[in-house]
């Protein structure tokens, strides 16, 4: 009886929470924008310390928004590792080795850690940044380990720490920094905007890579053997 009563709670609550959102979104909705975003943007941008307004946006103007998304990245790494199923993230048992993939990886390793540099050093000016730096650096990563190369800094130790907090924690020191300085939280201090900026994309292209990363690795892995060509599945 009441865990009928505790579950019927819970299910009103969510109803409840559910009604109250979606008449929020329906009024937000219904009501015109008081300023013009686009033009508020364009006015903004050059304090912004960069010249893409995305990067500006995701960086400065609502930089509170990405710290949260990278502390939620961070989470989800960190309970990707706590669940793998083997001892270590880089257990040789786990590897493929390939003769085809590793003469790719030959070329291709070296040609995706420069498009992840430029896509991090463009960021500032065009579309790019740490988020899809990092995406390319961690599918370099992922290549790599499919082509059996070893990578020490997956096991479980520092250097795996510090790759999945690095980013997060850069990024939180800064705001802190400005708020104890004075300023609002993560302002930046004017003339060091955009430095900060690069420096924080740049952690957080390794984290988000190590992130990603470390999900492939962790995640099971599948000991049902191809069937032949030919014969029945």
């Amino acid at each position: 009886m009441i865990r009928t009563v505790r579950a019927l709670a819970v299910a009103v609550a969510c109803l409840a929470f559910t009604g109250l959102l979606g008449a929020s979104i329906w009024t937000i909705a219904g009501n015109s924008t008081p300023v013009n975003l686009p033009q508020l943007l364009s006015e903004n941008l050059e304090r912004s310390g960069v010249e893409h307004p995305v990067t500006a946006v995701l960086l400065n103007f609502r930089s509170y928004d990405t710290l949260l998304e990278i502390g939620v990245l961070v989470i989800a790494g960190i309970a990707g590792i706590s669940m793998a199923k083997t001892a270590s993230l880089e257990d040789p048992e786990v590897r493929t080795s390939d003769s085809l993939l590793y003469a790719l990886q030959r070329w291709f390793v070296p040609l995706m850690l420069v498009l992840a540099g430029y896509l991090l050093w463009a960021g500032s000016d065009r579309p790019g940044g740490a988020f899809q730096a990092g995406a390319v650096l961690a599918a370099t990563g992922v290549l790599m380990r499919l082509g059996g190369v070893p990578m020490e800094f997956l096991r479980p130790g520092l250097l795996l720490r510090i790759g999945l907090a690095l980013g997060f924690t850069v990024f939180l020191l800064v705001a802190v920094a400005s708020a104890i300085g004075g300023d609002a939280f993560l302002a930046y201090p004017p003339g060091m905007t955009k430095i900060l900026i690069v420096v924080i994309e740049s952690v957080l292209t390794l984290s988000i890579a190590m992130v990603l990363l470390a999900l492939f690795v962790s995640a099971p892995v599948n000991d049902a053997e191809d069937p032949e060509e030919g014969s029945s599945s």
